[in-house]
């Protein structure tokens, strides 16, 4: 039994958060000010900032470094994981609430300093305050929110704080599972307030690259143009792009698979004939789709696209495998437990559904411990200007997800 009532407890809760919250967004804003662009994927002191603040704040904070040799492998600098736990009672469920602080890079375009942290007519505004900085301040404040409650709660809250999403959370997530430094009977991931997910997107990443012969500019005749070659090639990825479009999941807000090629380099000079030129694409997968398939008709498309002219080859190179997440006997505690905490702050439960996107959750997933996502930010990706210019959040949207999440837990928590 609770000590108070469950509705006295989500007061308690409530004005906890109410009386901390100038303090929560302080924490954000320190969070946002540390750079931790991936690419380069240096993120020690994104990190040490983090681990630093929580140790302020009276939280005991382990790091966990994989091998540096796979840091290496992976094409980023330095990894630290930082998880914290906190035995609310005796009994009940390990629960690990799961965030990544690594971020794509600024781009151009800001009217604000992507590292400011700066508030502006009640919206925060930096690189990653929506996705997802904000929630490392959700967790955390929610978790002290239950510490300070008085409530009689049955269990053990674990943060994981992790720096290798943009890469494909292999040295965050899957290795603190894999090592068997964490075992959580259930998972949050970081999401948007208005919605419990429930299911995202799978995401196959590959690097193509064709080489050619070099030649001088004056005699092009004597080489083999890489990128010419690569553009018909790349016209091949694109119409095929075109063609999935028709192709729909069942499940709801998921909508078609997806194909992009991001990023291109190549060439040697300006007058030269290019001997080799790489590009990279991202081609998500609805749930329903087989990843060997997709992998391997994909393959096809672009070899039998490739020109057959002596002296050009091709080589692709797998550079991520992302399965999609799929919901698991007992994540329906955690939509229970949402949608029920919701239904006061928001004044009606928010729906569960499926996102485009992909996430570390899948990692959660793969190694058989319900997931879903929750956190704070708006309804949708663009209404935050997530990896564009002027990424920000509302600050009452950190508030009620706070809310919320606090609430849930202790939900979770409340029986041993």
């Amino acid at each position: 039994m609770n000590l108070i009532e469950p509705s006295e407890a989500d007061g308690t809760l409530d004005r906890w958060i109410a009386a901390h919250f100038d303090e929560e967004v302080a924490f954000l804003r320190e969070i946002v000010r540390v750079p931790s662009d991936t690419p380069p994927g240096d993120n020690r002191a994104a990190a040490d900032r983090a681990a630093k603040l929580l140790e302020d704040i009276g939280f005991t904070v382990e790091r966990h470094a994989p091998p540096q040799a796979d840091v290496d492998a992976a094409g980023l600098r330095s990894v630290i994981n930082l998880v914290v736990r906190h035995r609310l009672g005796d009994g009940g469920p390990v629960i690990a609430l799961n965030v990544h602080g690594d971020v794509v890079p600024p781009g151009e375009g800001w009217t604000q300093d992507p590292y400011g942290g700066d508030v502006v007519d009640g919206r925060m505004y930096g690189r990653g305050v929506a996705v997802s900085k904000s929630d490392f301040a959700t967790y955390t404040f929610a978790l002290r929110a239950l510490m300070a409650s008085g409530l009689a709660l049955h269990g053990t809250v674990e943060l994981h704080f992790t720096y290798d999403e943009e890469f494909g959370g292999l040295l965050g997530p899957a290795w603190l599972l894999s090592e068997g430094i964490t075992k959580p009977d259930l998972a949050l991931g970081p999401g948007f307030s208005y919605a419990v997910v429930t299911a995202h997107n799978g995401c196959l990443q590959l690097a193509v690259t064709i080489r050619g012969r070099s030649a001088h500019a004056a005699m092009p005749e004597t080489g083999v143009d890489a990128i010419r070659a690569a553009n018909v090639v790349i016209a091949a990825i694109y119409a095929d792009a075109q063609r999935l479009k028709a192709q729909r999941s069942q499940v709801d807000g998921i909508g078609s698979p997806t194909l992009n090629i991001g990023l291109i380099e190549g060439g040697i000079n300006t007058n030269v004939v290019p001997d080799r030129v790489t590009f990279k694409l991202d081609r998500r997968m609805i749930p329903e789709e087989d990843p060997v398939e997709v992998e391997a008709a994909l393959r096809r498309v672009i070899a039998t696209a490739l020109p057959k002219q002596a002296g050009l080859s091709v080589e692709v190179r797998q550079l991520l495998l992302a399965r999609a997440l799929k919901p698991l006997p007992g994540h329906q505690r955690w939509v229970d437990a949402l949608q029920d905490a919701s239904a006061d702050v928001m004044g009606q439960p928010m729906p569960a559904m499926a996102t485009p996107l992909y996430t570390d959750a899948r990692l959660y997933g793969e190694a058989g411990i319900p997931i879903v996502l929750y956190g704070a930010g708006p309804r949708s990706i663009l209404e935050a200007n997530a990896k564009r210019a002027d990424e920000n959040l509302l600050l009452e949207d950190l508030r009620m997800a706070t809310r919320v999440v606090a609430r849930a837990l202790a939900r979770l928590l409340a029986s041993p």
